[in-house]
């Protein structure tokens, strides 16, 4: 163009690969704003207004190809060339473009900028499920991962190793996180992040979590071994776990002086 602004192994499993660096999308009328500012940049009205008639000129002939018809760059660089070429014409006699001082660049600007920081930071928290799927992993292998506990973001964990697994669910992890869940333990210490976890957990670690709660109370002296029945049971049917689960903990609850439970 003539335009001017033209399963648990005991095989150590390799670790996960390292996330990618972000990078900026291709977004061809992107391009297009910039190079038309670019060639700009120092034109006062009149200039502009003649490079806008060679670009216009230029559309005209690029619509008689199919190919070039459709041509998102060359759309928005006439755009561009047109929005600036009002904003000069608005402007003081005798002002040259200058993106520097172009409010809508600016703007923009500062949006790619906070998309940019969103990708860096999507990257990080990948990089960190990734790190944090390896210590999971080599701790399940070693047998220590009930005496590890449950971080913020473990849910998050759970997903990456069952993806890993090719979407087989790990059943040692979920019932980690249901009796940590249960017992309110490490990051499950805080009622937001029992709340959050609602959210997060799939339906049949949050019946396991309950039903392990309610008989508590109603056992607190039954030992893990006699609760394994618990996981088989939410695995197999996590509506009904949670239904009894519901039906024991209102068993359990102290009544209130007039006989209904508080």
């Amino acid at each position: 163009m003539t335009t001017p602004w033209s399963p648990r192994s005991r095989t150590r499993r390799s670790l996960a690969p390292r996330v990618a660096a972000p990078r900026e999308p291709v977004d061809p009328a992107r391009i297009g704003r910039r190079v038309v500012r670019r060639r700009a940049k120092g034109m006062d009205a009149a200039a502009v207004a003649r490079a806008l008639e060679s670009a216009r000129f230029d559309a005209r002939k690029a619509s008689l190809h199919e190919d070039l018809a459709a041509d998102e760059r060359v759309r928005e660089e006439l755009a561009e060339g047109e929005r600036i070429d009002q904003l000069l014409a608005a402007a003081a006699p005798g002002t040259v473009y200058d993106p520097d001082t172009d409010e809508v660049v600016q703007a923009e600007l500062a949006a790619d900028t906070a998309a940019a920081a969103e990708r860096e930071a999507a990257v990080r928290e990948a990089q960190r499920i990734a790190d944090r799927a390896d210590e999971l992993q080599a701790l399940r292998e070693l047998g220590t991962l009930e005496q590890t506990e449950p971080c913020e973001g473990d849910e998050a964990v759970r997903d990456e190793l069952t993806r890993r697994a090719g979407s087989y669910v790990q059943a040692d992890v979920d019932a980690w996180l249901a009796r940590a869940l249960a017992a309110h333990r490490g990051h499950y210490a805080h009622p937001a992040a029992r709340e959050a976890a609602v959210g997060l957990l799939p339906q049949s670690v949050l019946a396991h979590a309950a039903l392990l709660s309610a008989l508590a109370r109603l056992v607190p002296a039954a030992a893990p071994g006699e609760l394994a029945v618990v996981a088989r049971l939410a695995a197999a049917e996590p509506e009904a776990t949670a239904d009894l689960a519901a039906l024991l903990t209102r068993a359990t609850e102290p009544a209130d002086p007039a006989g209904s439970p508080a």
